[in-house]
């Protein structure tokens, strides 16, 4: 017969750090994305390259030169306020090579491409994620929690992040959805919009909607973030 499943409100074992799965995986999700300054980076710097093309009479030079003075000043607000440098060398490498991009084509739009090509990128590693049964979601948030690989025993969670996953897969195909046509039109001021317009507040619904995925995958008696094995034993303890 199938034990009861301890709750995050039984006695003697309700801590501060017993969160539901879907709370814990957006306090999860936010520092790993770096919250508002990581759209800084992503979203900026693109803003700026669409301000100096147009107010420099559509000079991608000029366009580059603001995008890359914004990117610089970013990284040296980031390093000074303790951000990971591995992630700030690669919000300025993008940038760098978007502008180098841009000039070697002669066309403005194409500094967007290698924005693209990582929105690209990352929806395809989502999309396999779930299809070899390790959702990226999952992997994230249990990394978070220090659950391991504890949450792909249980049937309910790896549901839940499979199905959650699939909201940030969308995430990216809604940028890509809105990108491209905006490129193939050369409207580099469109794009510059909508890369500001598609960061954080896209992200932020993402995470929104994970949280109700979650919320509407997990049976009402599976609030509780602790992974369960196939037979519905009871998390071992020291699992929390």
């Amino acid at each position: 017969m199938d034990r009861e499943h301890p709750t995050d409100t039984e006695p003697g074992r309700a801590t501060g750090r017993q969160r539901t799965v879907p709370d814990a995986a957006g306090n999860a999700l936010l520092p790993l994305l770096g919250g508002r300054s990581s759209a800084l980076d992503a979203s900026l710097p693109p803003l700026g390259f669409g301000l100096g093309w147009l107010t420099s009479g559509h000079s991608i030079a000029v366009g580059a030169v603001v995008a890359l003075t914004v990117s610089a000043a970013i990284a040296v607000w980031r390093l000074r306020t303790g951000s990971r440098p591995l992630a700030v060398l690669f919000s300025l490498l993008a940038v760098t090579l978007g502008a180098v991009v841009a000039a070697r084509t002669g066309n403005a739009a194409d500094f967007f491409l290698v924005r693209f090509g990582s929105n690209l990128l990352s929806m395809l590693g989502w999309i396999l994620s779930i299809a070899v049964r390790w959702p990226l979601l999952g992997v994230i948030v249990g990394t978070a929690l220090r659950q391991g690989a504890r949450w792909r025993r249980d049937p309910d969670l790896l549901r839940a992040y499979s199905r959650a996953s699939w909201v940030w897969v969308g995430q990216y195909a809604l940028r890509l959805a809105v990108f491209l046509p905006l490129w193939w039109a050369d409207a580099v001021a469109a794009l510059s919009l909508a890369q500001l317009i598609l960061t954080w507040p896209l992200v932020a619904l993402c995470i929104a909607g994970s949280w109700w995925v979650l919320r509407s995958c997990l049976p009402a008696c599976r609030p509780s973030r602790n992974p369960r094995d196939e037979t519905g034993g009871a998390p071992r303890s020291g699992e929390h």
